[in-house]
């Protein structure tokens, strides 16, 4: 069976879906990859290099997608016109296109995919359970946002992080909280340890709390508990939302760095620093917000800009695994694989709609009388 693996064209993106050392594991069960050349180049991986483990190469995205069964892509197509190219054109009628959906979509997107019987699974979708743990791409990349936000919070701080004994006299530990103890907030954690500050961490989930500890962090407890089913965050009444502003009103004052990674699925992100918030910390402070993509957690966050209000850095960066496209290649990668060893069987995708992980990332499907797609 054949794969299209194509070239990202958001101008942020840097990853591929594919590297090279995932090929021989998808050869072993009967797929073959069709690169679009450059598709790697971002990230540090040549056309020669998928050469080497089996791909063919094709100089274009419609060359590379021409009868691919499955298209491989880390972003949604575009649409065409001021998004950019119409990629939606490429990919074969009635194939399958695996790839983030939401957010960054277009509007009118999945009706066009529709329009061309393509079976849409988005990446996102797939469900956070034991048995689809090795193909969760959000789990992840979010490892890799997370440390890389601390890092550019490091950068942009003008103090030291660590604390130092010098002849010039001690300079103590920056103090670091950080919001939300998620994949992205747990590494956030751990990377600011490794990094010598002194950090404590908050989330609405009682469960984090011990995560956070765990981690060599202290916690801040409130007495809202805001744990959905799965595990993840829920979104809090606004009486619980009042009082969540009053107690981080109370304590975000002394931090030198806030790092927030708050996010509700399907929803915007929660609303935790005001601007009165920000006023109240001290000149040089530095928020983080991983969260820009979906409304930012700060309400002075600019999505994509490094804005500076009352002295402090309020950083609201997009596509920060992008920034590291190695490793966050090599881990999607690892999550794609994956996903296509269950998809595939002897060389044949077969798509089961009733089963809890296709069912769940199936976003568009075709009309029964394609025979792509199996309801069990």
């Amino acid at each position: 069976m054949d794969i299209a693996l194509l070239r990202e064209s958001h101008p942020l993106e840097r990853r591929v879906a594919l590297t090279p050392a995932h090929l021989p594991a998808l050869s072993a069960s009967g797929i073959t990859v069709r690169v679009e050349r450059g598709a790697g180049a971002g990230a540090g991986f040549t056309d020669q290099a998928y050469a080497a483990q089996g791909a063919s190469l094709h100089a274009s995205s419609a060359d590379a997608a021409g009868g691919a069964a499955l298209v491989l892509r880390i972003r949604p197509p575009t649409l065409g016109g001021q998004h950019g190219p119409d990629e939606v054109t490429v990919l074969p009628e009635g194939s399958v296109l695996v790839c983030h959906l939401s957010p960054g979509a277009e509007e009118g997107l999945l009706e066009a995919l529709s329009a061309r019987g393509i079976t849409a699974l988005a990446l996102e979708r797939v469900p956070r359970t034991t048995r689809a743990q090795r193909m969760d791409v959000l789990s992840s990349q979010a490892t890799v946002a997370g440390y890389r936000a601390v890092l550019r919070a490091a950068g942009l701080l003008p103090r030291f992080f660590p604390m130092l004994t010098t002849a010039a006299g001690t300079i103590p530990p920056a103090r670091v909280l950080v919001l939300g103890a998620g994949v992205a907030g747990l590494q956030a954690i751990a990377t600011a340890r490794r990094l010598g500050a002194a950090v404590t961490g908050y989330d609405v989930r009682p469960a984090a709390l011990e995560q956070i500890r765990s981690l060599g962090a202290k916690a801040l407890e409130e007495d809202v508990a805001g744990e959905a089913e799965g595990g993840y965050a829920r979104a809090l009444s606004a009486s619980e939302q009042e009082h969540q502003l009053a107690f981080l009103a109370h304590h975000i004052r002394p931090f030198d760095v806030v790092v927030t990674t708050a996010q509700i699925p399907g929803k915007p992100a929660p609303r935790l620093i005001t601007a009165d918030m920000v006023a109240s910390m001290g000149p040089g402070s530095v928020i983080m917000d991983l969260a820009a993509e979906t409304g930012g957690n700060c309400e002075l966050s600019e999505a994509g800009r490094t804005v500076h209000h009352h002295g402090v850095t309020v950083d609201a960066p997009l596509a920060l695994p992008a920034e590291l496209p190695w490793h966050a290649s090599e881990m999607f990668g690892r999550n794609i694989t994956a996903l296509l060893q269950h998809l595939v069987s002897d060389g044949v995708l077969e798509l089961d709609l009733e089963d809890e992980i296709t069912g769940a990332m199936a976003v568009t499907r075709p009309p029964p009388s394609q025979g792509a797609v199996t309801d069990g």
